[in-house]
């Protein structure tokens, strides 16, 4: 009788409904369970992810030792390209009077005469600490002098390049004057030298 009856409610279709409905629940409760594993999951997948985090650990690790160790080299390289200007190249405050100074030790080695000399300063693109000096300089003396001054300028090590020579003619004298006084004969020649300085622009001397 009681089977009977519960056959007859199972047969109604509010009844019918409410069991597929619970039923549809419970698979989608087992689903949820399977998909995200809220208890955790098994021993295998904990350490499944316990690896995994240790190999990304380890990763992470050896990129920051990597990172350090570009931090490094910058700063060894910032210090040494430091230490490169403050002992070659000059401050601008006292650019002028280092270089002229450097300049007539150079002529009076070589035994040539120096002249006046000019100073112009023009920015570096892409610097705002390094400019550009343009050394306009003239000097006098024989040929053999004279090179020896081109040879101590182009060794010196405050860079200095020869832009530009320009060269007066010597006078004409007596052609049948000896071969050794014409080879003595003195030569004007105007040097454009450019060489690089370092300091604020309004340190100008």
């Amino acid at each position: 009788m009681s089977r009977t009856f519960k056959l007859a409610q199972l047969k109604e279709p509010r009844v019918a409904m409410r069991v597929l409905i619970g039923v549809l629940l419970a698979a989608n409760v087992a689903m949820a369970i399977v998909a995200f594993k809220p208890f955790g999951g098994s021993a295998d997948d904990l350490r499944k992810e316990a690896d995994t985090l240790g190999n990304q650990l380890q990763a992470m690790q050896a990129r920051l030792a990597i990172t350090r160790r570009l931090s490094q080299k910058v700063d060894t390289a910032r210090q040494d390209g430091d230490s490169f200007l403050a002992r070659y190249i000059v401050e601008r405050r006292t650019a002028s009077s280092a270089v002229f100074e450097e300049l007539i030790h150079m002529a009076a080695e070589s035994g040539v005469q120096p002249g006046q000399a000019q100073f112009q300063y023009d920015d570096i693109k892409g610097s705002d600490s390094i400019k550009m000096m343009t050394i306009s300089a003239g000097f006098e003396g024989s040929y053999q002098q004279l090179t020896k001054l081109v040879s101590l300028i182009d060794k010196s090590q405050r860079f200095f390049v020869i832009d530009s020579m320009q060269t007066s003619a010597p006078q004409q004298t007596n052609q049948n004057q000896p071969q050794q006084q014409q080879g003595a004969q003195k030569l004007n020649v105007q040097f454009k030298i450019k060489t690089f300085v370092r300091g604020a622009a309004e340190a100008e001397s």
